[in-house]
């Protein structure tokens, strides 16, 4: 069974999504399986569908969508193969056919009741533009090596597929998705072994081929989940957590990046959660609040002066990282210098404390409570404070214990 790992590819205005290796996790995560299961056509179009042989499973599929209309565990697949197969077709309008195709199967798929993580993303990807048309590498022999793996790829031919990504890094080494894709081929073919010995080999490469993309971009969240997926796999639960974590971090505005560690928490039992922090709507809600003063003058004073003096490279206001963290600290301080205890230290006040000691208010700040101004910030306080950033993922988010 494909799941969700569709990678993602960076264009120089946003990321854009595309078709990836796609690999097997816990079943609780795969597309439904409804419909009539004694009928050997849907049998087989599955069977072709979980070897990753789309080309061969699309034409079973239609047929299959024919005769069971709203079935969403043949809707899901067909519109997933399409999309699957889209890939390889060179000319642009009958690419972007099959797109539309693939888009509409998915949204009947949804409707039908398929809420699975692939087909979500999947639509996501189709929502946001083809993204096949991006070349993968600057260099022309790196880029035909890589689309012919692909090719290999749809087609059910993990082998060829990887040896042609790893002919495509060859050719160019920071290519991010040759390293990436060769790490799921290793994946799925681990996954396909009976024998415990090799079935470990096979994983444990897949992860050093996943580490080889993050040491070319460890800003990308796709490489570190899929690492979590192999390391998952293995019933290696803590490290499993860490890859899923720094999927996080590398990304932490994207549906893609929180994917593996939910689905960690659902197989472990851990309930991941913030710490429970009710910050008022606006500073005005705050203002009347004699609890919330602080916080309120202080966010005034950064809208009225502070954030000029702070960001003078920037011409209009905006709510930042900075002035969010310094009106929580003034909360915080006040609490401190009016001793409150008890009662008087509601939830709020006790974690926005603790987070402040632990050094980790910013970061809680990033991934918590984002906005459009403060997540602005995000780029530059990874690169100076990644452990951070880690830290407050692993001992609250991940720890289980809010």
């Amino acid at each position: 069974m494909p799941t969700d790992r569709t990678a993602s590819r960076l264009s120089s205005a946003a990321v854009k999504l595309c078709v990836a290796a796609l690999l097997v996790f816990a079943a609780g995560a795969s597309l439904p399986a409804l419909g009539r299961q004694d009928d050997p056509e849907r049998e087989r179009a599955f069977k072709l569908w979980e070897a990753q042989n789309f080309i061969e499973a699309t034409p079973i599929l239609e047929k299959l969508a024919q005769k069971y209309p709203d079935d969403p565990s043949i809707l899901g697949r067909l519109g997933f193969s399409l999309y699957a197969t889209s890939t390889s077709i060179k000319d642009p309008s009958k690419r972007q056919e099959v797109r539309e195709r693939a888009l509409q199967v998915l949204r009947k798929s949804r409707e039908a009741g398929d809420n699975s993580n692939l087909s979500q993303i999947t639509l996501d990807a189709l929502e946001a533009g083809d993204a096949t048309a991006i070349p993968f590498s600057n260099i022309r022999e790196a880029e035909k090596a890589i689309r012919d793996a692909e090719e290999s790829f749809v087609h059910g031919d993990i082998d060829n597929a990887l040896a042609g990504y790893k002919h495509a890094l060859e050719l160019d080494p920071r290519l991010y998705e040759a390293a990436l894709y060769a790490g799921d081929m290793y994946f799925k073919k681990g996954l396909a072994e009976t024998d415990a010995r090799k079935k470990g080999e096979l994983l444990s490469q897949a992860g050093e081929w996943f580490a080889k993309a993050i040491a070319i971009n460890a800003d990308r969240e796709t490489a570190h989940r899929y690492w979590g997926d192999a390391l998952a796999a293995q019933d290696k639960r803590d490290d499993a957590r860490e890859h899923f974590v720094d999927a996080i971090v590398a990304e932490p505005y994207t549906r893609n990046a929180w994917v593996g560690l939910v689905q960690w928490g659902d197989k472990y039992g851990v309930r991941l959660a913030h710490p429970r922090v009710e910050v008022p709507k606006s500073p005005a809600d705050a203002a009347g609040d004699p609890v919330w003063s602080a916080y309120a003058s202080t966010r005034a004073e950064w809208r009225s002066r502070r954030f000029a003096e702070s960001y003078p490279g920037e011409s209009a206001y905006r709510h930042s990282l900075a002035e969010e963290a310094a009106a929580l600290r003034a909360l915080a301080e006040a609490a401190s210098k009016a001793g409150w205890t008890g009662a008087q230290l509601t939830p709020t006040l006790q974690n926005v404390i603790e987070l402040n000691k632990a050094g980790l208010l910013e970061a809680f700040i990033l991934i918590a409570l984002p906005d459009e101004g403060i997540s602005h910030d995000y780029a530059a306080y990874r690169k100076a404070n990644r452990d951070k950033l880690r830290r407050y993922m692993l001992e609250y988010v991940a720890a289980g214990k809010n």
